[in-house]
């Protein structure tokens, strides 16, 4: 087992040095798992850290999911196959610019609710699912003879809060169902003191300044061995920013302070992967940034698996330490298939005639109507006049507003005007919201961050009560095409292509706007062209089947295209 004797850590009674890097398996297709390990393993690192995110694995309250991308044994089988060492990051909230920062959005359902505290609120929520989760991690570790040598406790707590008996009672949680592994908590150098606790290594996340940040270390936590539990080498994009780098030698200098010092390392990230799906989170300072759905990271490896420079620079510095593997691996091959033609099409509008909308006296937000992610309408009847004015603060994230059928404005919450006119021209005014949840913010202060309509909305002076709403969500549900006149984008697109070998693709969307891509079903994620700095979404191999595949658009805002090409080359900005 990993224990900590001054400031050294100790696996089976020897001095043990960790050389990990972090890889999600739920955001890696499953097919990917073993060849991403391997290259890690290639580089000379033992051991591979993930998080585990709460909403992946209990997406709807008591309904649980460890299957496909969330099969989390089989991860921790894979790389102990691998004679690789496993750090489990259960939190329970993961940051990771993901969707909520793991948390599901049910939890947002309840509204006095104090998140991330002692609050028995939440404190039973969160026992439930651990008392799912930890036994089904208790076989795997290395007391029962597997690979997983730690596992933390919360994350990056002292940046949020400072409600310590939530902190022993999350422990205490992970003692009663038997993790008898190293325990441990990660903060940034400033944040520690609220984030640390006396049962549990305190290290840190930081991207450069080691000896400043091993320094603070050594000055709050004397003797205590030094790790970066997060050493950043790339970053995040959003929608609307450039596509972040860093340089390769930098930070292969910054890696080679570390190492020589005899502290342990993780790379956050080795490999970034894909924010699939609706599972994307978003920032929240003085704008609302959402993630797009490349989480490349600029990492060791890129989003599709293959070597950077800086895998080639880390092993240059790992190997004047340590014995590394003389191969290193080589790029994935991908193809291009050319145009698909979406000769099949609908609109959302259409579409809604198939469906039954739900009565409500005010509007209610997507959580207290039991939707996690996806698009909402929400309509009802205006018996006024004139132009009238419309709070729109209320309304999260972007919404396409349409009077008597006619789109009158495109919002986002980001809108410097919190109060909008809108023209009311007949004596009865049918107003339709349509709304995208872009993804819940995943860190700071605004965590709570509900969707939807979130407040009854003020019109013309006055509360309108009595609305229809219709949640659309092709995750939940198979879009089923009928023949219809309605014009108006949001529209559904289909199409077809035949293919005779699967390998990776990028689904170039040049000439579309804004909206999600399904790839047999599989929910690549989101695309926002105009917005960028993302173009082509890449989609794995492993999602492709020999024969007939189908792919399915949302195109939220408008297209020129009726074709799609899938390209061998990616464009992540």
């Amino acid at each position: 087992m990993l224990k900590t004797k001054g400031n050294q850590f100790y696996l089976h009674d020897e001095p043990f040095q960790i050389l990990s890097g972090s890889i999600h398996y739920f955001r890696v297709v499953p097919e990917y798992w073993e060849d991403r390990l391997l290259k890690l393993k290639q580089l000379g690192l033992n051991t591979v850290e993930t998080y585990i995110p709460w909403n992946v694995h209990e997406p709807s309250k008591g309904e649980f999911n460890f299957e496909g991308l969330a099969d989390l044994e089989s991860f921790i089988k894979k790389a102990e196959e691998l004679q690789l060492y496993v750090i489990l990051r259960p939190a329970p909230y993961i940051c990771a610019e993901w969707e909520f920062g793991g948390f599901p959005g049910w939890l947002l359902k309840e509204q006095g609710m104090a998140l991330r505290s002692s609050d028995p609120a939440f404190f039973e929520h969160l026992r439930a699912y651990f008392n799912i989760l930890l036994p089904k991690i208790v076989p795997h570790l290395t007391s029962n003879g597997g690979p997983v040598i730690a596992v933390q406790v919360e994350n990056e707590y002292g940046a949020y809060g400072n409600d310590f008996a939530y902190l022993e009672a999350s422990a205490e949680l992970f003692k009663q169902y038997g993790i008898d592994v190293l325990l441990f908590t990660s903060d940034g150098p400033e944040f520690m003191e609220h984030g640390s606790m006396k049962d549990a290594v305190t290290t840190l996340n930081f991207g450069s300044r080691s000896e400043e940040a091993f320094a603070s270390l050594d000055m709050y936590r004397p003797d205590s061995p030094k790790m970066c539990a997060e050493f950043w080498i790339g970053w995040f994009d959003h929608w609307g920013g450039k596509h972040h780098t860093r340089e390769a030698a930098e930070v292969a200098e910054e890696y080679e302070k570390m190492v020589a010092l005899g502290a342990s390392v993780n790379f956050y990230m080795f490999h970034g992967g894909t924010n699939f799906g609706y599972m994307n989170g978003a920032n929240h300072y003085e704008f609302y940034t959402p993630t797009i759905t490349s989480y490349d990271y600029d990492a060791l490896l890129t989003e599709w698996g293959d070597p950077t420079e800086k895998y080639v620079a880390i092993k240059r510095v790992l190997s004047k330490y340590k014995d590394v593997p003389y191969a290193n691996p080589l790029p994935s091959e991908k193809k291009r298939y050319g145009a698909v033609e979406m000769k099949t099409e609908m609109s959302v509008f259409d579409f809604l005639k198939q469906k039954t909308a739900k009565t409500l006296i005010a509007p209610k937000s997507m959580e207290e109507l039991n939707q996690n992610y996806g698009y909402i309408l929400y309509k009802t009847t205006i018996t006024k006049q004139g132009e009238l004015d419309m709070d729109i603060t209320p309304i999260r994230d972007r919404a396409f507003i349409y009077i008597n059928g006619k789109l009158e404005r495109t919002i986002y919450r980001n809108d410097a005007e919190k109060t909008i006119k809108l023209p009311f021209n007949e004596k009865e005014n049918i107003l339709e919201i349509f709304i995208e949840n872009m993804g819940r913010v995943n860190y700071g202060k605004h965590l709570k961050d509900r969707k939807g309509i979130i407040d009854n909305l003020w019109i013309g002076n006055q509360y309108w009560f009595h609305w229809e709403v219709y949640q659309i969500d092709p995750d939940a549900e198979a879009v089923s095409f009928i023949e219809g006149k309605d014009d108006r984008f949001p529209r559904f697109y289909k199409g077809e292509f035949t293919i005779e070998d699967a390998a990776d693709t990028f689904v170039d969307l040049e000439g579309w706007t804004k909206g999600n891509v399904w790839v047999n079903g599989f929910n690549l994620g989101r695309y926002w062209v105009t917005e960028g700095p993302q173009k082509r979404l890449y989609l794995p191999g492993p999602l492709l089947k020999k024969g007939k595949n189908e792919l399915l658009l949302i195109e939220l805002e408008g297209t020129g295209s009726h074709s799609i090409t899938l390209t061998n080359e990616p464009n992540i900005g």
